[in-house]
């Protein structure tokens, strides 16, 4: 009996090497899955990451080429006005005021028939200082109509 009772010890032990190392390989195994997830995760970062910044840059040139479009469209609409003669007559009145031979043009400045520039004029002449030299009533001159 001596012998089993050593025997099973033996047995025992054997079982326990046995069963550290099957934990032992678990582990690595666990190692070198995560090692492959790890490395796969480097070989496709770059180019994942590449893609969502050309996706970026595509809908960002999509989206200038679209304002770009409108723009174009825009200046074809302003060239054909600008082949009718008659709007060209009337910019030519509105912006260089010409007129035809024979008419009259007439200016309203202001709503209530005054003119803005002489109201101007003479609150700057007021604030001038009396009895001083003419440079220096010249600098206040420029200095009060600077901050109108």
């Amino acid at each position: 009996m001596a012998r089993r009772s050593s025997g099973s010890k033996r047995s025992k032990s054997y079982r326990s090497r046995n069963l550290n190392f099957n934990r032992n390989t678990g582990s690595g195994r666990t190692f070198a899955v995560a090692a492959i997830f790890f490395m796969l995760a480097l070989f496709l970062a770059p180019p994942i990451k590449s893609y969502f910044v050309q996706r970026a840059q595509i809908s960002a040139l999509q989206s200038q080429l679209k304002s770009d479009n409108t723009a174009l469209d825009e200046a074809r609409k302003e060239l054909t006005l600008w082949q009718d003669p008659d709007y060209i007559k009337s910019q030519a009145r509105e912006r260089l005021h010409f007129v035809l031979p024979g008419e009259r043009q007439y200016i309203v400045t202001g709503t209530d028939g005054t003119n803005t520039d002489e109201a101007a004029q003479t609150d700057v002449v007021k604030n001038l200082p009396e009895g001083q030299p003419w440079y220096t009533r010249m600098i206040a001159s420029i200095t009060e109509a600077g901050k109108a």
